[in-house]
């Protein structure tokens, strides 16, 4: 998969089948979108080329909303368009220039010169142009005149719910990771590296990672304790994972720990994978260290049977 980062970086695309979206989280709907676009590029013998933005474009309309929590950064978007067999990847930062951009200009200028788009393969809410004026309905109307041909992909719904990142957004947030997993198709999941924490969790029986997740924008699921899985070195564990402010515990601030099953290694300052599988239970405040202990051993029950029952 070729990555490109600016239009000066484009080469001369010959048949182009396109499409594009900040697809953040590339859940189930934006994958509907994705494998449409590669299985058409196949049968076109053309190229599959997917255009999206980093950072974000609320980052650009919003400067001063500090709330914007996404579900993946850049290179977790970029494996995933990978593993989809996207062709060609163009990534371009939302400015003020592209925003004022008439949908007709947008189309023969980009999509259709630089690009050479063939065939344009959208969600059905997609939009672009200034004030996002641009829509499917613009897309068809200047379809014949610059010589290219418009697939629309509907909805993608499970329970007669349609899937979107604000939804799975939105599940995360609760706690309600079982409907995070559907929508997604896969289990949610962030990078921390291993910094040294109170160590207290070891005199528990229960010795934890101490993670710090260095993207500011990446969506952290609340405050709970949740059976996870583990990537450490290539190599996958099982653990249970709190995230919260520890009230028990005098002094202990908000923290992201997670407790390794059957693993006894030295992995500070190391970037370690979290899987999330299923929710546990709230955090709460306990009586004394000896009722958390007790309660963490019932957490490793659930989480072994959430893992086992994967």
């Amino acid at each position: 998969m070729r990555v490109f980062h600016s239009i000066e970086q484009l080469p001369e695309f010959k048949y182009t089948v396109f499409t594009q979206g900040t697809f953040d989280g590339v859940h189930l709907g934006h994958q509907q979108i994705l494998n449409q676009l590669t299985r058409e590029a196949e049968r076109l013998n053309g190229e599959s080329l997917v255009l999206t933005f980093w950072p974000h474009p609320r980052l650009f309309l919003f400067p001063d909303d500090n709330n914007l929590r996404l579900l993946q950064t850049l290179d977790e978007k970029l494996e995933l368009f990978a593993q989809c067999h996207v062709d060609n990847v163009v990534v371009l930062p939302f400015t003020k220039e592209l925003s004022n951009v008439l949908p007709e200009d947008y189309i023969k200028e980009f999509l259709v010169n630089r690009l050479n788009v063939k065939l344009a393969i959208v969600g059905y809410d997609h939009r672009f142009g200034r004030n996002r004026e641009g829509d499917i309905s613009v897309l068809r109307q200047f379809s014949d005149t610059y010589a290219y041909k418009v697939e629309e992909i509907k909805a993608e719904d499970i329970d007669e719910i349609t899937i979107s990142s604000t939804k799975i957004r939105n599940a995360l947030s609760e706690g309600d990771i079982a409907n995070a997993t559907k929508y997604l198709g896969r289990p949610y999941s962030f990078k921390g590296t291993v910094v040294k924490g109170m160590q207290l969790g070891r005199t528990l029986g229960f010795p934890t990672a101490n993670l710090v997740v260095e993207d500011n924008f990446k969506l952290i699921p609340a405050i709970g304790v949740y059976a996870v899985k583990c990537t450490i070195k290539g190599i996958e564990y099982g653990g249970m994972m709190n995230i919260g402010n520890n009230p028990t515990i005098p002094g202990k601030n908000f923290s992201i720990e997670v407790n390794i099953f059957d693993f006894d290694q030295d992995i500070y300052n190391e970037v370690i994978e979290i899987h999330f599988i299923s929710w546990l239970r709230n955090e709460k405040k306990f009586e004394n260290l000896d009722d958390l202990a007790s309660n963490l051993l019932l957490d490793r029950v659930n989480a072994l049977n959430s893992i086992k029952n994967l």
